[in-house]
């Protein structure tokens, strides 16, 4: 149900309106004046605020001020007995909706109202579609390693070296993958993302090379691999640790030469690639233990770029926090949510097992359970 705050001292004026919108589906809210209405603002949700001008205490001009400040798309539409087109002129330039004179009619207050709440809509879908259509999400931190990760990509990305990400799971390496791909001559490209630990074994080899109709029993129609749709672009091995000595054969040979050969197929085929791999093994270890090929490793790691996990880096979590704030707020449809500073404190005194990806998943636990703001009593009650 819409939720309209009135901001008036006339108490009729208030009954008045509260009865007729009331009827029309909307829950209403009151306040009797502009401090009254700022408090109840900044510690509620409203789809629409009506607001008069002439006010004790504060008036509806501060008041318009003050609210754009906290939440510019939240609409308020001025209402006033006093006013004239130099008053409405100044409260639309001041970011007022729009301007109603009393006594309003109330067939226009009503269509205001909904034009208002179809706008408000229309600006949280645009910023959804924006952020669903937006290349690749910052990196954020400042901490001395992320800055030194961020310095590194902008020298490697422009060259075609390969580049060998490290970290934990859910610590961001195909974030920087994305990132090498994004600043590169080849951003015009595909990048194409193959999860080696995703795919079976015995699959692997046609995913990444391809295969002609009728090389096994399922190939029922010849298919184009990983490396050929990365063509002019970049690939993304993730989990390449995980791939098996046969495939990995088969990478390096491609590496070296620049061609691959589809599964059942005897034509040798060029292909255009920057590769940029990423695991959370130690495939140094892995060589150890025959599991990875020390030629591959050597082809692979050109360059090295080691993600921290976010235990390392914890300095970072009050940035990574406003932004999930920011973003769930807007993949929501909702005003954004404050957490205070203990809060904060809390989050930084986990013991961060999952990483970035936890992060986000607690924040977003955080939001959806706690009250108006986000404190350290809700971090210990959902972390």
């Amino acid at each position: 149900m819409p939720t309209i705050l009135i901001i008036d001292d006339e108490r009729a004026i208030r009954n008045v309106l509260k009865d007729i919108l009331g009827n029309e589906g909307f829950k209403v809210e009151e306040a009797a004046d502009g401090e009254e209405g700022l408090k109840k603002f900044t510690s509620g949700t409203y789809d629409v605020v009506l607001c008069d001008i002439k006010m004790p205490k504060l008036d509806g001009i501060e008041f318009l001020q003050r609210v754009t400040e906290i939440n510019a798309d939240t609409p308020v539409i001025m209402i006033s007995g006093h006013g004239n087109i130099e008053t409405a002129v100044d409260a639309v330039k001041k970011g007022a909706y729009d301007y109603i004179s009393k006594p309003p009619d109330l067939n226009r207050l009503l269509i205001t109202i909904r034009n208002a709440m179809d706008r408000t809509n229309l600006v949280q879908e645009t910023k959804v579609l924006k952020k669903k259509v937006s290349k690749v999400q910052e990196i954020i931190g400042d901490s001395e390693a992320i800055l030194r990760i961020k310095e590194t990509i902008d020298k490697v990305a422009p060259t075609d070296a390969r580049v060998l990400v490290t970290g934990e799971n859910g610590s961001g390496k195909e974030l920087v993958a994305r990132w090498l791909h994004e600043k590169s001559s080849r951003a015009q490209g595909p990048i194409i993302e193959v999860n080696c630990a995703a795919i079976p074994s015995e699959l692997i080899e046609s995913e990444l090379f391809g295969h002609e109709k009728g090389s096994f029993t399922s190939a029922i129609k010849q298919r184009i691999g990983k490396f050929e749709q990365a063509n002019g672009g970049t690939l993304f091995l993730d989990e390449i640790g995980d791939m098996s000595l046969s495939a990995q054969a088969k990478v390096l040979r491609a590496l070296q030469e620049g061609k691959i050969t589809r599964v059942g197929g005897d034509k040798e085929i060029a292909v255009d690639v920057r590769v940029v791999a990423a695991t959370n093994k130690d495939l140094l270890k892995e060589v150890e233990e025959k599991n990875f090929r020390l030629d591959l490793y050597h082809r692979l790691g050109v360059i090295l770029i080691h993600v921290p996990s976010l235990n390392e880096r914890k300095a970072d979590i009050p940035l990574l926090v406003d932004k999930f704030l920011d973003d769930i707020a807007v993949e929501y449809g909702q005003a954004k949510k404050g957490i205070d500073k203990k809060a904060i404190e809390a989050l930084q005194q986990h013991n961060w097992t999952g990483n970035i990806r936890e992060l986000r998943n607690v924040v977003e636990r955080l939001i959806i359970l706690s009250g108006k703001e986000i404190t350290a009593g809700d971090v210990a009650s959902y972390v």
